[in-house]
């Protein structure tokens, strides 16, 4: 009640100093208003008043009223439109270390991941103490495996700004990857408490459920895996059918099929396969994919036992999906990602083997693509030339595929006839799924040129990620090399 009546006061404030001759009066005013707005989660509201006040001659003003208005637009998803506003703001004030951390988290949200790095080292080169820039120092070195490395920088984060749930949110994932399930509980607990409305806010909603999940397993250690063999890998046949590659497995001691999926976050088991092995739901979590459902809750269990090969795990978080979806041409199917595991991979497919290993023997790669890993494998592409985008590295995937945000930041060489296409995938059906000619892509020095993509609508899963996806690239183009996607050095290396 007090909130609202601190913005009814701020409102008749405005209408006020509207009629002062104080120009700075009234932006000080609506900055007021946008972090009472903001706080209240109105963040519609929030970036209206930011956005008026942004064009204060008052430089310091200005300041306040553009991060506010940056960082309303990241949390509206309105991720370019941001990167738009940063840039603007950067460049009127450039030496102002806020504004260029705040156009790093812009940057990353665009997913050009390197580019974000670079600011945020030059604001911290300005400012040590900048939270918002050691924060984004923390998500580059998480994304890059260097996890303990990561937890100092967000720990420092919140020691100066403890009350950014970002921050929390973002501690609680380096703590799932560094298998402390109790922590990373905790730092959930905490994001929770500083949502707005936190009683009734969907994301409180899906944190809640996600700390159900780690409490069902305390007094467990989390993907707990046996010994490697003396070679320090673990080696395991597979097979190719079609455009997916499976292997073989066990989950609780029965046999079963899995796709090698490295667009899956975790391992994913069907409802079936849930009641004949012993899974019971833990909770519901949130997922998003390729199709019209977008966002889908599905539920999260507990494998007590997951082999593939000579590999054993115990304790493994997985997926059960349900409620399945109907309608499609196949049943889902049951995948692994040995990432979601923390195991690099290589897979050679002219041999039809899978090695895996908490680390590898590096290759004569002759390309190397600079590797992120956040929840996805992502590569960093050139599209048309100039059009920097992330594409994730998805062995469960069959094309290379362009998202529609993406297309339509482009303009075609020739003007082109939209061909429809019927593509399904872990959301159903993408109803607005097309095929686009003469598109020139870029991963390093590996170039195509003039070549159709299939356009699909990767919004929801790009929200749930919280940067913009540019694309995937799937078995049609992976198959060509043998592929190494190394978690320590942070590389993927596709050799011929």
């Amino acid at each position: 009640m007090k909130q609202v009546l601190l913005i009814a006061a701020l409102v008749a404030a405005v209408h006020a100093a509207a009629a002062s001759p104080s120009a700075q009066s009234a932006a000080d005013v609506q900055v007021q208003l946008g972090d009472l707005l903001f706080g209240e989660g109105r963040f519609t509201d929030a970036r209206d008043a930011y956005r008026r006040a942004a064009g204060s001659a008052d430089a310091a003003l200005s300041a306040r009223a553009g991060l506010g208005l940056v960082l309303t637009l990241l949390r509206l998803g309105e991720f370019q439109d941001a990167l738009d506003a940063a840039s603007d703001l950067g460049r009127a004030q450039p030496a102002n270390p806020a504004i260029t951390a705040m156009r790093g988290d812009a940057l990353w949200a665009m997913g050009r991941f390197e580019d974000a790095e670079d600011d945020y080292e030059s604001a911290l080169g300005a400012d040590a103490t900048l939270a918002r820039a050691r924060h984004g120092r923390a998500r580059s070195l998480a994304a890059r495996n260097r996890l303990a490395d990561a937890l100092t920088e967000v720990t420092e984060a919140l020691r100066v700004s403890p009350r950014e749930a970002e921050f929390h949110h973002t501690r609680a994932t380096i703590f799932e990857r560094l298998r402390r399930y109790d922590d990373a509980a905790a730092s959930l607990e905490r994001y929770i408490d500083l949502l707005p409305n936190h009683d009734r806010s969907e994301k409180a909603a899906w944190a809640r459920a996600l700390i159900r999940f780690f409490d069902a397993f305390k007094g467990r250690r989390p993907l707990d895996m046996d010994p490697p063999p003396a070679e320090g890998v673990w080696t395991v046949p597979l097979k190719i059918v079609g455009d997916k590659v499976t292997v073989a497995g066990k989950v609780n001691g029965g046999s079963q099929e899995f796709v090698l999926d490295t667009g899956a976050e975790r391992t994913v088991i069907s409802l079936d396969v849930a009641r004949r092995r012993g899974v019971m739901p833990i909770a519901m979590m949130q997922t998003a994919g390729v199709g019209a459902i977008g966002l889908r809750g599905l539920q999260a269990g507990r494998i007590d036992m997951l082999q593939i090969g000579g590999l054993k795990i115990r304790n493994v978080p997985c997926l059960i999906k349900n409620p399945p979806l109907g309608g499609l041409p196949t049943r889902e199917p049951e995948s692994f990602s040995p990432l979601a595991l923390g195991l690099s991979m290589r897979v050679d497919y002219q041999r039809r083997v899978l090695t895996l290993g908490t680390s590898l023997t590096p290759g004569d790669d002759e390309y190397q693509l600079p590797l992120r890993m956040y929840r996805l494998a992502l590569v960093r592409g050139t599209v048309n030339g100039s059009l920097p985008a992330t594409f994730v590295v998805d062995t469960g995937g069959e094309l290379i595929s362009i998202s529609d945000t993406t297309a339509g930041r482009i303009q075609p060489a020739t003007p082109f006839r939209r061909i429809p296409l019927r593509v399904y995938g872990t959301s159903g059906w993408d109803k607005d799924a097309f095929l686009m000619p003469g598109v020139d892509l870029e991963f390093s020095r590996i170039r195509f040129s003039g070549i159709p993509v299939v356009v699909l609508n990767l919004r929801a899963p790009s929200a749930l990620l919280g940067f913009q996806l540019g694309g995937i690239v799937g078995h049609r183009f992976l198959s060509k090399y043998l592929v190494t996607i190394d978690l320590n050095r942070s590389v993927v290396g596709l050799d011929n």
